[in-house]
């Protein structure tokens, strides 16, 4: 899986590097694109706030635009946001449900009724809203500052995102603290004065470890075949054009 080592950041677009990061929004909506490819099979992930299904990884339902899961507590955090928002919505009577099932795949109080109510209120621009913001607090920011704060740039934000959405930050040994600890072991980030490429290669190297510790993410072509492709390409600043494939279906963005 490793190959010859790129050349340090240093060497390519240093000033372009440090003014753009993930959270610039033509970055932000690539990111976006590409974690849609994993999740939803389609680069359309506008299209997805009304996507909900039980994938069968043991977090029961799984829904919306970075698959929020009824197991893991952050799909009950978004329906309270949504409910202190908006009060009267499709998906409050299901609050009681949703905490006695967190740390569960049970769908126990939620069907038949939750994913038809799901889909009625992704129609509600206020439960659209209530998921963007969700993704950014728990999600898209402190992946981004993380990546920032390790002197990354672009293309290690993402990194850090992806790992973000599908292992949490939690205390277990496959969330993403665990994966960058992982990796410092076996190489310093550019923010502590090691080279950048070196350091994402360790990051993926232990990305792909974690997700090989769980059956239903034991393709890993999120990472082989997509984030390695931008790395080995030296392109880490996720300049288009992107060309990546997941899960054997290619995808581009010009």
């Amino acid at each position: 899986m490793r190959g010859s080592r790129l050349p340090p950041r240093a060497a390519a677009h240093p000033e372009e590097a440090r003014v753009n990061g993930l959270d610039d929004p033509a970055k932000k909506d690539i990111a976006m694109q590409l974690v849609s490819s994993a999740e939803n099979s389609t680069l359309d992930w506008k299209a997805q706030y009304g996507y909900i299904e039980d994938i069968g990884d043991g977090r029961g339902y799984t829904g919306g635009i970075i698959g929020f899961c009824s197991g893991t507590g952050d799909m009950l955090g978004l329906v309270e946001l949504y409910t202190r928002r908006t009060p009267d919505n499709p998906l409050a009577r299901f609050l009681p449900a949703l905490r006695a099932v967190d740390g569960s795949d049970s769908h126990e109080g939620l069907d038949p009724g939750y994913v038809p109510a799901w889909q009625e209120a992704a129609r509600d621009e206020a439960f659209r809203r209530a998921q963007d913001d969700e993704r950014d607090r728990v999600y898209f920011d402190p992946a981004v500052a993380r990546g920032k704060a390790d002197g990354l740039g672009v293309l290690g934000q993402f990194a850090y995102y992806d790992a973000f959405v599908m292992h949490g930050d939690g205390d277990d040994g496959a969330s993403f603290g665990a994966i960058r600890e992982r990796a410092l072991r076996q190489a310093e980030p550019p923010g502590r004065g090691g080279d950048e490429t070196a350091f994402l290669d360790a990051f993926l190297d232990a990305r792909v470890w974690a997700m090989r510790q769980e059956e239903a993410h034991e393709d890993t072509s999120r990472v082989d075949t997509a984030q390695r492709v931008f790395l080995r390409a030296g392109n880490l600043d996720l300049d288009p054009p992107l060309d990546w494939k997941v899960y054997g279906d290619s995808y581009h963005i010009g």
